[in-house]
């Protein structure tokens, strides 16, 4: 348990207690801890799940980025160094990944260990995908540069499809702020008018 989850409740719980009077008193004090107990669980798990996007999305041009380099003479680890400093500010955390993996193997931890622990750490599962493809890659001494392409180009179709997933996603979610918000504001301007009309004939009739 961290300390948030123990210093939240109380915080949340402390204005209820000296605001309120009755049974409301006990209620909301009991809503505020309960709140402040979940709230950083929500925070973390939205921050996790905003990192791994980013990853995601970043994975492509890092592999385009380390498909270059390899070309141009680098070594991999040459490769790797150059990629997570150029995605330092388009992609932090995947720069933040690929410094940490970079330094992991500086210290003398084995490749293949140093690649496991990024998989471990990032849990994306197109990190594992392409951590597997290097490890057999490093096995079998075939071509890095080709396996990067190929890895870059199933990274960019998977990155693609996500896009295109949420896109269809966008009409579902526009429902309830159409009904909720847009629908209520449309019938008074629609039929305020006419309402008005109406209770004036009625008003003059009687």
């Amino acid at each position: 348990m961290s300390l948030s989850e123990l210093l939240l409740p109380v915080v949340f719980a402390l204005p209820p207690f000296f605001l309120l009077s009755g049974p409301n008193r006990w209620i909301a004090v009991a809503a505020g801890m309960i709140t402040g107990y979940m709230a950083p669980g929500f925070v973390l798990a939205r921050t996790i799940r905003l990192r791994k996007i980013q990853i995601e999305n970043g994975l492509a041009d890092a592999l385009d980025l380390m498909v270059l380099c390899l070309e141009a003479g680098s070594s991999l680890d040459q490769a790797i160094v150059k990629t997570g400093e150029e995605l330092d500010v388009a992609y932090p955390a995947l720069g933040d990944q690929l410094n940490i993996l970079i330094s992991e193997m500086r210290a003398g931890k084995p490749r293949i260990d140093a690649f496991r622990g990024f998989a471990d750490r990032t849990q994306v599962d197109d990190v594992r995908a392409l951590v597997a493809m290097l490890i057999q890659t490093d096995k079998f001494g075939t071509s890095v540069s080709q396996a990067l392409r190929t890895q870059a180009v199933v990274s960019r179709t998977r990155r693609r499809q996500r896009a295109e997933e949420r896109a269809q996603k966008v009409g579902v979610k526009l429902v309830f702020p159409l009904v909720f918000c847009l629908f209520p504001a449309l019938y008074v301007v629609m039929l305020g008018p006419a309402y008005l009309q109406f209770m004036k004939v009625f008003a003059e009739g009687k």
